[in-house]
């Protein structure tokens, strides 16, 4: 009993002095007692609530909850997702090699790459998965889809597919490998001496992929060079030093981030020798180009080493760690920002302060400080990295966009492929005025519904109307004047004729070239790259630029 009572009072010593080094830091003593309350919240609901509930899934749920308040980059991967994250990092995952999204309750293959286990098998996109191994997918939604392609290599799938122009479903079997998704779709000479590289992620593989088209276009007779990274949503931060380190000398500092903890303070050089020092560089980036695109344009820019153009980039200067968690699960969390060397921060939102709706904002300009590049060109921080070279983002139609939007050039091309296979477009392919008018009447067929602003406008006045006593007197005009709009949506075919068949061809590439599309487009409807084009053949402007004239 003795022993008892002394173990007991020794207990309430140490309970004491836990409590009392607690209260010296209220900020540890709150930590500790918001576990002790969310632990005992959850082993009541789980004792007492009225359903079963499920542990795994309510406790998800509230650690999303708590992520959802910091940035959208914080992340927390459970061990079934973990293949995802490093889908991510590595450019590469074992699964088929197909990309599968919903499109109107069916599971449909988007893009198979190239030479993939999907490839190889025979699926082909526009393909409807409806069953695998024999199970229905029916109502799965596309993480879960996502999971059940992905698996071991050497392991096989069995698929049961939907196709066009087959009556019978078709059952192929995938035996999963290693799938490789390129860094690098698609590089070649826009003319004699002008290289393009379009670069669309920063995953492991990024820097290595960039150097040896690089070597390539140099050996064909490149003598200056279009970056493409339009679009892309960044990825690893070594990659970006290592293809900043190309074009600049060893020793200059690329990047550096600043955290809360001394152990995210670094500063990143140039550790290797350039490749080249003078190839005259033209960057294309756009409102899409974000994280590591803007270390390497920001860097670029900073230096004066290469002219940017295009439209100002997203504004992502966060930086993210992985941190390993207990049963095989991981914590991706924003633990520094980046500075690029004039010293600016190019994050646009500041997620730590919210709008009372939860809400942020994006930096206005007016709140935005001067830096200089090392020519003392001026550029600003906190709003993306901003192009020296600023043009209007070429917008899409009402139009086309509602027939990307509804899948119908997705399903026309789907169409065309397999009456016209044997047919294969090269470079400059742009649909004839007989594809065209084919398209046309397929659009008809579907039942598509084409409201552009000025009809939506309309139909909101038609019903403010009725609800007045003296909308018959009123019904003559608006008839006329929807009679009107209807014509002007008639004539948008007319009008948006040459935009409709370059968005066709795009889709139609893509059933015959996988994601290499890039390679068998015409540049010369690119805005970007044919001011890319004018500037680097300019060599006074181009430097006139560089020094800030």
């Amino acid at each position: 009993m003795n022993r008892v009572r002394k173990y007991l009072v020794g207990l309430l010593l140490v309970s004491c002095v836990v409590l009392v080094g607690f209260r010296f830091d209220d900020r540890y003593f709150e930590i500790a007692k918001n576990l002790d309350i969310f632990a005992s919240l959850y082993k009541e609901l789980n004792a007492l609530y009225v359903d079963e509930l499920n542990p795994s899934k309510t406790m998800q749920t509230g650690i999303n909850a708590m992520l959802e308040n910091l940035d959208p980059y914080t992340n927390f991967y459970t061990e079934d997702l973990i293949e995802d994250y490093r889908t991510l990092n590595a450019g590469k995952y074992n699964g088929i090699g197909a990309t599968v999204n919903e499109k109107l309750g069916e599971h449909t293959v988007v893009m198979v790459y190239q030479y993939s286990p999907a490839d190889e098998a025979g699926i082909k996109i526009g393909d409807v998965i409806t069953h695998i191994n024999g199970v229905s997918v029916e109502g799965r939604d596309i993480d879960e889809m996502s999971r059940l392609l992905k698996g071991q290599t050497g392991t096989k799938v069995d698929l049961t597919v939907k196709r066009f122009g087959e009556r019978k479903p078709l059952k192929l079997e995938v035996r999963r490998d290693v799938v490789q998704t390129p860094n690098v779709p698609h590089y070649g000479l826009v003319d004699a001496k002008t290289g393009y590289i379009q670069l669309n992620d920063f995953s492991a593989t990024a820097a290595s992929e960039i150097k040896s088209a690089f070597d390539e276009l140099k050996g064909q007779g490149m003598q200056s060079l279009i970056l493409d990274l339009r679009g892309n949503p960044g990825g690893l931060l070594n990659q970006a030093i290592e293809i900043c380190n190309f074009f600049l000398p060893k020793g200059e500092l690329i990047v550096e981030t600043k955290g809360k903890l001394d152990q995210w303070n670094t500063k990143y050089e140039s550790k290797r020798e350039p490749v080249d020092l003078e190839i005259p560089i033209a960057v294309l980036i756009n409102g899409s180009s974000a994280s590591a695109s803007e270390i390497v344009s920001g860097t670029l820019q900073d230096y004066d080493r290469a002219v940017l153009i295009g439209q100002r980039s997203f504004g992502k200067g966060l930086v993210q760690t992985t941190r390993r968690l207990s049963f095989n699960t991981q914590l991706k969390v924003t633990t520094a920002k980046y500075y690029i060397p004039s010293g600016r921060c190019i994050q646009a939102i500041d997620y730590s302060h919210r709008n009372a709706d939860g809400s942020v904002g994006k930096m206005p300009d007016s709140l935005r400080s001067t830096f200089y590049t090392k020519n003392r060109r001026p550029v600003k921080d906190g709003g993306g990295v901003d192009p020296d070279i600023d043009l209007e983002p070429k917008l899409l139609s009402t139009l086309t966009s509602e027939l990307i939007e509804q899948g119908l050039l997705f399903d026309f091309a789907t169409r065309y492929f397999y009456e016209n296979q044997e047919a294969v477009p090269e470079n400059g392919f742009v649909p004839d005025d007989k594809t065209f008018a084919s398209f046309k009447a397929f659009v008809e067929e579907s039942g598509f519904k084409y409201e552009d602003e000025a009809t939506l406008a309309l139909d909101q006045l038609d019903q403010a109307a009725k609800s007045d006593e003296a909308y018959g007197n009123l019904e003559a005009d608006l008839q006329m004047l929807r009679n009107r709009v209807e014509a002007k949506s008639a004539e948008d075919w007319t009008r948006y004729k040459e935009e409709i068949k370059n968005e066709l061809a795009l889709e139609i590439l893509s059933r015959y070239h996988y994601d290499k599309v890039m390679k068998f487009v015409s540049f010369e409807k690119d805005q970007e790259v044919q001011k890319a084009l004018e500037i680097l053949k300019d060599q006074n402007a181009y430097q006139a630029i560089l020094k800030g004239k």
